[in-house]
This record gives structure tokens, C-alpha cells and sequence, in this order.
């Protein structure tokens, strides 16, 4: 926002009635709110504009001034805008976020404003609509036009004369004799109001008293934590759309919290059949102007419900009745840059802040939120069966050391029967691998030289569809060579392992006849295209789907019989704390797309360790026993949920000074009963775009004061500029 915009015709200087100071956020990454000079009092959340060195900028005003400097002293507001303030409760979130995540408190801010048009009129077009007065020669040519506008209500003159089939003359003769008039409209148009009593679900009695336990709690207007707990196809949506239609009724928005854009397709449709419209979407894939709208209508109470990414919570709700995060478990809801927060958490102390119950929806909870509903923090609400009387997929291990792969090839003899079978039946299935691109590695048979990226320490991922290698990491890619760049031998550069594009590869030799299509987030690139292969799964226009977590949760696929999961133990290794935990939910959620209506499904996991705890409660069905030895394994280690995790993680370019500061913060961190730290040690990805990386761990017990301690050990210490350090509050991922 330019300085010009903030001073201009929508703000206004007061005349001073009184001296005052009040403290103003920048959406900055400051130490905190600035003191100015205020003509008199101003409320918390308003905008301002404040000079800031040599330009204006945006502020919102954060309340009375702290009084550490003379009024007299203090630079002036520059002026208060013609917006309507913040609301408080948004306010306090980001007070909150910015001390919880250790996070600048403009930053968080910034999370907030992203898309706000503060200081912009909302954006309208010209429009014609038909006045009733006869022109003063009617021709059939006319006489359409007329009828278009009157049928289809405003419309901009070259829409009007498209949809009449007529020349942009016959429009402008017709507005040239009063005919039609030209009105200011807005650009886009209003969000419907959904109808809560449009359709009248049934429900079986698992899902009514589930339902009518949510309806009661938005009815009471007080925050209440839910855990809804249902294995896949129970109708978990059905029921949490019960409560979003108790929070219509009682003139309430309501906010619906997706993981991934790919799941928000099938949504919007579920929500048009329940409530006769689409909500209101927010998520990275859509336009600015489109992302300003809705900030505009949320604001406004236009937007009555949103589904969105994790950043929907900075949205400036002013009656938030309800908040729903579904599938809950999902890593995807943590931001891992910037500002570095945990969305489920934070949706928590949204719904507290707006005093309104919150549903945490999965087939596969976290073990922190089944932990909260032991410990009845949370109310858990249990749907065990599937809807409609469909049965729950059979799992079957392959166990790839009786029954291998033939040499160079992924999918064994068994699974390979099972697709053939569903082939002859015109049954669907899915073949899964959680794994991008071609082929994870590409080496060098005659040095055995590894691709990797530069100034990196991750595995170049061959994308054969492109031609390129590829670091999901860093995001660097390159044309695959034709010579090893460490030897120069020729031709010698080999993939090693599958992806989903090898698999599909694989497929396509093995059953040239099948309709195949293959789903990832690299051959995915909006959620247009994600709808449409979800259409074509849904209208069995697709024999064999192979796909990576994109197709994992959320769909309903009516004719998919069989899931194939091409390595059930990719996942397992690599010494992360949550490993078992994420692999048991991915495996569980895919495994529940087989079989959802009613012809029953399979599920065939191949591995290579079937004894795995992960892959054995999988197979036995046995949930419970699973949950209860990982979280013993958890107690007895003091981890979360039983304890508390911080991590800090340094990166520089110089290694030199990397390590000086490590030995600083290792020296300074203060001694505590509660709390020890580990490190510093090299990251997973000890080299990343350029900087080399270390990592401390700090664990804590679970009422220990966590930030606090964080807090006061990194001010006793200067980071030198040439090093970066972020902090992460209960850490998700550990590279």
C-alpha cells in the first residue's frame, strides 16, 4: 500500500482535542508495536497511516501508548483511515499466535492484512439493465436484446449484446433512447446465503447423536472442543454440516479448514447439495482480487461460512460461531516457514477467542488430540461404522520377500492379479506410493557418483515427463544429462527406485488397455485440474488411478474397489519421532477409499516387514492396540503429547560462524529441571540452498514453561547477521 493511497481521500486528520500516544502494529518484522502521537484516544484495531523513517506506512492502532517516551517527543499519526477496525478478537489471535510461536508480532500481523484492501473502494463495472421505457423503433434485433437484459439481469454491454447474438451498435442505439440504463455494480458479485434447511440429511443414530451433541454447542455459544472420531466413509462431513447449518440459524459464520486445495473440490460440491450454494473458498490458488473479496465479505458477515487453508484463521471474522478442521491429523495444516505455527492448534484458540465450538474431524486423529479426549479436555464423539451399511475395506499384507517383483519392476505377480481382476470386473483401483516424479535417485553406474543439487545436500528426483532432475527441497531443477558430471562416462546415468511416474510407466506396459491417469502435486497444477480428474475417477471415465497423498483422504470414488500401495514402508525409517504415527494415518486413509459404496473393497499393502507394529495393526484392524503402544513408547521417552518440543535451527553460509554461534547458544542455555536441551547438531539437510544448517532440540515437560525459556536464553545472546535463526514450537518435521 503506497503512501499516497494511505494520506489520500480515505483517511482524515482529527483535530487534537487531548495529548495522547497510542501504540501502533506495523505488519513488519519489528520487536512490537511503536508509540506515535495521537490527537486523542484511538480505538484498538483501527488503521492507520504512521510515518516510519522517510515514508508512511500502514499501522493498526494496538492500544493506549506505553508512556517510555514524552508524547512531545513521539513522531504523529499520520492519519486514521476510513475502514472498519479490525476486530478484537483478530486482534488477540495475533497477540497470541506472535507468543506462543515466539514469532515477530508484525509478522503475524502481516498473516492478517495479506490480502485486506484496506484504503481500496471495492472495485465495480458498468452494467446495463433494461428501464421499461419503449425505444422509439422496435426491431426483432431489439426486441431480443430487451428480452435478455430483462431475463438475465445486469450485464456489461458486451455481454448483453453476446448473449442477444446482436452487433454492440444495437446495444448503444438501445442506451442512446433510454431503453437500457447503465448502473455501477460491484465487480464481483455477492456470496449467496446458504440454506440450512434446504435438504434434511438422514443420519443414522451414530451421526444424529454426534450431530445433536455439535447443535447444542453452537446453540450455547461457548467454546467447546470436539473430537470427531470416524473411520473413513462414516459421514464425519455429514455431521459437522449439522453444525454449520445450527450456526446459520443463529446468524453465525462459520470456518471450515481444509489440508490441501485437492480436497476442497469435492467439498464445495457436498456443501451445494447440502446448502444450496458454494461457501466462500480461500485458498493459495485463487487470484488477488479474488482473495480481497473475500476478506471484504468475511469483514463485512456477507460470507457467511469459509472453506480454506490454514492462513483462513487470520481472516477478520466479527461472528465466528463455529470452526471444523477436518482431518486434523494432516501435516499439511503446519506452516513451516515464515511465521511458524501449527494451524490445528491455533484453529483451537481461535474458536476460544470467538467463544465457539471447534470440531477436530479425522479417521485417524493425532496422538496429541486423542491424548486432549483421554485427558477430557476434549469432548470425543465416535463414529465406528461405516454410512449406508458399506463395510470397511479387507487389508492384506504381500510380503515382497515371499512374493518379489520381477527384476526392474515394482508391482508384484499378486498385486498385478488383483488389477487384472478388478479390470475384468470394470472395477477401479488405486496404486499408491507417496512418492513424486520418476525415480528418487539418479546415479552413475561407472562411478557411482549420486546426483544431487548444488549447494545442497537432497537427492536430484528424476521427472521423466519434463526431462529434468529435480530437488523438491530447494526447488532447483536441470535437464537430465547425457554424461555423469563426475566422470563424464556417456549414458551412464541410471534411475534408482520408483515414483509414481515409474509405476504409471510400469502400468501402462503391463495393461496397455486401461484408461490410466496418474495424480501429483508436480503433474497437478491447480485445483482445476484436480477437479477434473476427480470427476473422471467419480464417473468411471478412469480404470487405474496412481497417485501420491493427493488422492490419500476426503475422496469418494463409488466404483474403486482395490488400493495398492506400491512400498507400505516408505516412511518407517529415518529416526523421525512421528514416523509410525504419519504412516499408520496416510496408510489408513488410503486404505479407505477402497470400498466405499456397495461393492466391498481390498486393500493390499506391499512390504518388505510385514511384523512391523504399523503394517500388523493395519492388517488386524487393530487400531487400539497400535495407539496404545505408541503412546507408551511416547511416555516412557517424555515425548509429545506426554512432554513438549522446540526446535532451533541455524543456517549460514559460513560454516565458520555457524558453529561459533552454536557454541554461544549450547554455552547460555540456561540450566532447568524441566527442561534440556540437545545440540547443536548438522540437520537431516545439512547443506540447503547455499547455507549449512544445525539444530538444537529442546525438550520440555508438558506444563514446563517452554517459551519462556526460549525466550530468555535467546536474548542473552547475539546472533550474528551472517547467521539466521528460526524457531518452531512443537516441531512437525524433523529435517
Amino acid at each position: 500500500m503506497t503512501s499516497q493511497s494511505l494520506s489520500g481521500p480515505g483517511s482524515s486528520r482529527a483535530a487534537p482535542e487531548a495529548a495522547a500516544s497510542v501504540q501502533v502494529l506495523i505488519p513488519l518484522p519489528l520487536s512490537g508495536p511503536y508509540d506515535y502521537a495521537a490527537p486523542g484516544p484511538i480505538p484498538r484495531g483501527s488503521f492507520l497511516a504512521v510515518p516510519l523513517g522517510p515514508r508512511e506506512v500502514l499501522g493498526v492502532a494496538w492500544g493506549e501508548g506505553s508512556g517510555a517516551i514524552s508524547s512531545v517527543r513521539l513522531k504523529e499519526v499520520g492519519g486514521l483511515l476510513d475502514e472498519p477496525a479490525l476486530p478484537e478478537e483478530v486482534c488477540e489471535f495475533v497477540d497470541w499466535v506472535s507468543r506462543w510461536t515466539l514469532a515477530a508480532p508484525g509478522n503475524v500481523l502481516a498473516l492478517a492484512l495479506r490480502s485486506a484492501p484496506i484504503g481500496e473502494e471495492a472495485r465495480t463495472v458498468t452494467r446495463l439493465v433494461a428501464t421499461g421505457a419503449a425505444p422509439g423503433r422496435m426491431t426483432p434485433k431489439r426486441a431480443l436484446v430487451l428480452d435478455v437484459a430483462r431475463e438475465r439481469g445486469p450485464l456489461e454491454p458486451g455481454a448483453l449484446a453476446r448473449e442477444a447474438g446482436v452487433g454492440s451498435g444495437v446495444v448503444r442505439g438501445l442506451m442512446a433512447e433510454g431503453a437500457l440504463e447503465a448502473v455501477e455494480l460491484p465487480a464481483e458479485a455477492p456470496f449467496a446465503l446458504p440454506d440450512p434447511d434446504r435438504v434434511a440429511p438422514v443420519l443414522s443414530p451414530a451421526q444424529a447423536e454426534a450431530a445433536d451433541e455439535l447443535r447444542r454447542a453452537v446453540a450455547a455459544r461457548e467454546f467447546a472442543p470436539f473430537l470427531l472420531d470416524g473411520v473413513t466413509g462414516s459421514g464425519k462431513t455429514e455431521v459437522y454440516f449439522e453444525a454449520v447449518a445450527a450456526a446459520l440459524r443463529a446468524g453465525r459464520q462459520a470456518l471450515v479448514l481444509l489440508p490441501e486445495i485437492a480436497l476442497t473440490v469435492q467439498f464445495l460440491e457436498r456443501f451445494a447439495a447440502r446448502f444450496g450454494c458454494a461457501p466462500a473458498a480461500w485458498h493459495s490458488d485463487m487470484t488477488s482480487q479474488a482473495r480481497r473479496h473475500v476478506w471484504r465479505s468475511v469483514r463485512s458477515g456477507e460470507a457467511r461460512v469459509v472453506v480454506g487453508a490454514r492462513s483462513a484463521l487470520f481472516l477478520p471474522f466479527t461472528e465466528l460461531g463455529l470452526v471444523v478442521v477436518d482431518e486434523e491429523h494432516d501435516q499439511a495444516f503446519k506452516q513451516e516457514e515464515g511465521v511458524v505455527y501449527h494451524a490445528r492448534d491455533m484453529a483451537v484458540v481461535r474458536a476460544r477467542l470467538a467463544n465457539a465450538p471447534i470440531v477436530l474431524a479425522s479417521a485417524t486423529p493425532s496422538l496429541e488430540s486423542l491424548f486432549n479426549a483421554q485427558s477430557g479436555r476434549y469432548r470425543r464423539l465416535v463414529l465406528p461404522e461405516r454410512h449406508a451399511d458399506a463395510a470397511m475395506p479387507a487389508l492384506a499384507a504381500i510380503d515382497l520377500k515371499k512374493d518379489p517383483p520381477e527384476r526392474g519392476r515394482f508391482l508384484s505377480h499378486v498385486l498385478l492379479a488383483a488389477v487384472e481382476e478388478r479390470l475384468r470386473r470394470k472395477e477401479q483401483t488405486l496404486l499408491f506410493l507417496n512418492r513424486r516424479g520418476y525415480a528418487p535417485l539418479t546415479i552413475c553406474r561407472a562411478c557411482g557418483h549420486r546426483m544431487t543439487a548444488p549447494h545442497t545436500s537432497s537427492w536430484l528426483v528424476e521427472h521423466r515427463h519434463t526431462g529434468r532432475l529435480v530437488c523438491h527441497v530447494s526447488g532447483f531443477s536441470m535437464p537430465r544429462p547425457k554424461t555423469c558430471p563426475a566422470c563424464g562416462a556417456p549414458d551412464s546415468l541410471v534411475p534408482c527406485g520408483p515414483g509414481v511416474e515409474r509405476i504409471a510407466e510400469e502400468v501402462a506396459e503391463r495393461f496397455p488397455q486401461a484408461r490410466r491417469l496418474v495424480m501429483s502435486s508436480d503433474l497437478v497444477a491447480n485445483a482445476r485440474e484436480a477437479a477434473a480428474i476427480i470427476a473422471a475417477m467419480a464417473a468411471g471415465e478412469v480404470d487405474i488411478l496412481i497417485g501420491t497423498q493427493m488422492v490419500a483422504k476426503g475422496h469418494h470414488f463409488p466404483a474403486l474397489t482395490l488400493v495398492g500401495v506400491v512400498d507400505a514402508d516408505l516412511g518407517l525409517s529415518g529416526g523421525d519421532l512421528r514416523a509410525a504415527e504419519r504412516t499408520f494415518q496416510l496408510l489408513n486413509q488410503v486404505a479407505g477409499r477402497a470400498g466405499r459404496a456397495e461393492r466391498p473393497g481390498e486393500v493390499l499393502l506391499q512390504t518388505y516387514a510385514p511384523e512391523n507394529p504399523v503394517i500388523a495393526a493395519l492388517v488386524s484392524a487393530d487400531r487400539a492396540r497400535f495407539l496404545r503402544a505408541e503412546m507408551a513408547e511416547r511416555e516412557a521417552a517424555g515425548m509429545p503429547p506426554y512432554g513438549r518440543l522446540a526446535a532451533l535451527i541455524l543456517s549460514s553460509a559460513r560454516l565458520d560462524a555457524l558453529e561459533e554461534t552454536g557454541r554461544l547458544l549450547a554455552r547460555a542455555a540456561p540450566a532447568h529441571e524441566e527442561i534440556r536441551v540437545l545440540g547443536p547438531a548438522p540437520a537431516p539437510f545439512a547443506l540447503l540452498r547455499g547455507r549449512h544448517r544445525h539444530r538444537f532440540l529442546v525438550q520440555a515437560g508438558r506444563n514446563a514453561p517452554l517459551q519462556a525459556y526460549i525466550r530468555d536464553w535467546l536474548a542473552a545472546v547475539k546472533v550474528p547477521s551472517s547467521v539466521r535463526l528460526a524457531v518452531d514450537i512443537d516441531p512437525a518435521s524433523f529435517l
